[in-house]
């Protein structure tokens, strides 16, 4: 696969992840935000846009840590999270100029630019969205480049916004503990950057042998000599 295809598929997973964040932020409340001093759900899901029933609706939540809003750190951990993603992304650039230089498989490439394309989209929130934008509550729509920002640079939560509760049931209540507790299929609600990532993933993990199968061998070389080989030869 050429670099331009690459840079291509980058492209286009970047702009639409994009251009989705900044109109929900730019024209939605927050659908659910944590209290801070109860640490409950204020306004759980109740503004969200309904696209096909209750399969596909679309909500906007902030995420300021990691993959299910894990936080650790305050401050510093926040620096410190969108520093590893950039590190990460500076690295999966090298990465995939060495993957195109070896002339790897198109499938895994195409992989390979899948996980960076999601990793850029979600570090460029966290590195600007705290600057161009104004806090969003479930009560205000942020504007896109105010006097001040919500945050400092590096400080940006993520916004996510696709949500699909295939399955909305409750566990057996024959079983301990959680019986008669309602279960929900599938309950994150995540972004095209993150989908962009959890398909790369799965494609590599589904598909490994085959990519494997078809990398390229790693070079060998042969050094030819004028000196006879024989079994009187002793190394002493």
């Amino acid at each position: 696969m050429k670099a331009r295809n690459v840079f291509l598929i980058v492209l286009l997973i970047i702009v639409a992840d994009q251009a989705v964040k900044i109109w929900v932020k730019t024209h939605m409340p927050l659908s659910y935000q944590w209290d801070t001093l109860y640490h409950a759900a204020v306004s759980p899901y109740d503004k969200g846009i309904h696209v096909l029933g209750e399969k596909f609706q679309i909500y906007f939540v902030e995420n300021e840590g990691m993959a299910w809003g894990k936080k650790f750190g305050g401050y510093w951990g926040k620096m410190t999270l969108t520093l590893f993603r950039l590190v990460a992304v500076i690295f999966g650039v090298f990465y995939l100029q060495s993957i195109i230089r070896k002339k790897y498989p198109r499938g895994f490439i195409f992989c390979a630019a899948l996980i960076f394309a999601g990793a850029l989209g979600n570090l460029i929130d966290s590195m600007f969205y705290g600057l161009i934008f104004e806090q969003s509550t479930i009560d205000h729509v942020a504007k896109i480049f105010p006097s001040r920002g919500y945050a400092g640079f590096l400080h940006g939560s993520v916004v996510d916004m696709l949500y699909f509760p295939l399955v909305r049931t409750h566990y057996p209540g024959w079983l301990p503990v959680i019986g008669g507790d309602e279960f929900e299929f599938f309950s994150p609600v995540f972004n095209i950057a993150d989908a962009s990532i959890s398909t790369g993933v799965i494609a590599i993990l589904i598909f490994q042998k085959r990519f494997f199968k078809k990398m390229p061998a790693a070079d060998t070389t042969t050094i030819e000599t004028n000196a006879p080989v024989n079994d009187t030869v002793q190394i002493s």
